[in-house]
């Protein structure tokens, strides 16, 4: 008998969870109190019920979740992938990956080598750069330098050393990189504090915000988010995944 009744335990259990929901509006509080106690009876036999309702009531919500968040990347795509914003890969490829980061983490540092190995096997993906300075002054000093490099041609270059150098970036680790590189120093110290370079760093962050990252790397690979670093399956898998919704 339980075990025929275990699926309407179930949808009763969910409802009775989340208060919110219509069928649960429906009860009167006489019903309410039946329902309550035919479960209580039910989750003496078998106590698995409650914690199936609950992971269904997960997976719902997780699947809520991801299709918020779908929406939200599908309604931010001009921003996501702007004119401005640094390529790497196939500025034309079929595929677009747009990567979160910030020079000083670690585990976008550990990303690099993967991504790059995986840019060099796969030309059919565009890879945009967003700077996303979350970890201090030095965080914010390197974005700066990068996208002040860009406006001479030489933002991936740099961008390449300072992922390279140690995290705590300095002014002076900076100038000396962009000199090795041979980048125009006087032009791209004066054009760090250029408001455009700060303007562009804002507007990331904004944007990081309405998609719910909460840290770096971030990836955006179609209508995915994928927090954290990936290896070279995962990437292989959502741009394949990514190329057939596509």
């Amino acid at each position: 008998m339980i075990r025929s009744l275990r699926p309407l335990c179930l949808a009763l259990t969910a409802a009775l969870l989340l208060p919110g929901v219509a069928l649960a509006q429906q009860f009167t509080p006489e019903q309410r109190a039946e329902i309550v106690s035919i479960l209580r009876n039910a989750l003496k036999r078998d106590p698995s019920i409650l914690r199936d309702a609950v992971a269904a009531l997960q997976a719902d919500d997780q699947k809520r979740q991801e299709a918020e968040q779908r929406a939200m990347i599908a309604a931010h795509q001009r921003a996501l992938v702007a004119p401005q914003d640094p390529v790497a890969g196939n500025p034309h490829g079929r595929v677009t990956i747009v990567e979160f980061y910030d020079t000083r983490c670690p585990y976008c540092r550990k990303l690099d080598p993967e991504m790059e190995k995986f840019l060099a096997q796969d030309h059919n993906v565009k890879l945009v750069y967003k700077d996303l300075p979350i970890l201090g002054p030095a965080s914010v000093l390197g974005a700066k330098a990068v996208l002040a490099a860009q406006l001479q041609g030489g933002y991936l270059r740099l961008r390449e050393a300072l992922m390279k150098l140690p995290p705590d970036t300095t002014f002076d680790m900076i100038k000396q990189a962009a000199l090795k590189l041979g980048l125009d120093w006087p032009k791209l110290k004066q054009d760090m504090d250029d408001p455009g370079v700060q303007k562009r760093i804002d507007a990331n962050l904004k944007l990081a915000q309405l998609l719910g990252i909460q840290g770096t790397p971030a990836l955006i690979v179609g209508d995915q988010l994928v927090p954290g670093a990936v290896d070279m399956a995962d990437l292989q898998k959502l741009v394949a995944a990514a190329g057939k919704a596509g």
